[in-house]
């Protein structure tokens, strides 16, 4: 076992996590719901900590399933595992890239209301065109203008928020748990505390600004190029894998 590939892989895990965290799908619908329901930003902060741990928790119990199929794995295949786990892992990455190309951002759809910021975005952008005023504005994600949900009780408002996020894995950290495989049971809770530090970190982080009057953070680039984002590192992580692990 190379210790070489250890750091990579840990500022890769982080990376994958944090950026699947800044998207807007993982924290706006918490400052909408809040807004609806009034919450304080205590309370709402820590729904999207809880959220964000049942995030992590089903995303690690996927995770613990290809740890527990890989370390048998590389127990029968020995020096073959970090070609097999290299090629997994430029596969995946080509994977990504291919999507990303093809125009297919991020996989999740739970916007609140059913419309996604970009498209309320779209809607007002058609609406003034049509009253004289061309001006374009999309990608223009101010609170103010995203129709928020209606009103409901603070017990539906939380479930529904708690199961938004707690069914919904991080797919794109499955991977990072396949080259930790090598570090046996020791790189599975690393990379989960890793997975867990900034998963939550980045929701937490983004619904606070957010909550503070950063109504014009802009975040949507990180939807619409996560994927080539994504595969470029898992890209580069698998070619480390192979290099240094065999």
């Amino acid at each position: 076992m190379n210790q070489a590939t250890l750091a990579p892989i840990v500022v890769t895990g982080f990376s994958v996590a944090f950026l699947h965290a800044a998207i807007p799908t993982h924290w706006l619908p918490f400052v909408l719901t809040a807004r609806v329901q009034k919450w304080n930003k205590s309370k709402t902060l820590l729904i999207t900590t809880l959220a964000g741990c049942g995030h992590v928790l089903f995303t690690a119990a996927l995770g613990f399933l290809v740890a527990w199929g890989g370390i048998n794995l590389s127990d029968k295949i020995g020096g073959w595992f970090p070609w097999i786990a290299g090629g997994a892992l430029l596969a995946f990455g080509f994977y990504y890239a291919i999507r990303q190309i093809r125009g297919q951002g991020h996989g999740h759809s739970h916007h609140l209301g059913g419309h996604s910021p970009d498209d309320h975005g779209h809607e007002h952008s058609h609406g003034r065109e049509g009253h004289g005023h061309p001006r374009d504005h999309e990608h223009d994600c101010e609170l103010d203008d995203i129709q928020p949900p209606p009103r409901k009780s603070d017990w539906a408002a939380i479930t529904s928020l708690l199961a938004l996020l707690t069914f919904s894995p991080c797919e794109g950290f499955l991977p990072v748990y396949v080259s930790g495989v090598r570090y046996g049971w020791t790189g599975f809770f690393l990379l989960t505390l890793i997975l867990s530090v900034a998963t939550v970190a980045g929701m937490v982080v983004f619904t606070w600004l957010t909550l503070a009057g950063m109504e014009k953070l802009k975040l949507q680039f990180l939807e619409k190029y996560e994927r080539g984002i994504l595969g470029g590192l898992l890209c580069l992580l698998g070619l480390l894998v192979i290099l240094f692990e065999h």
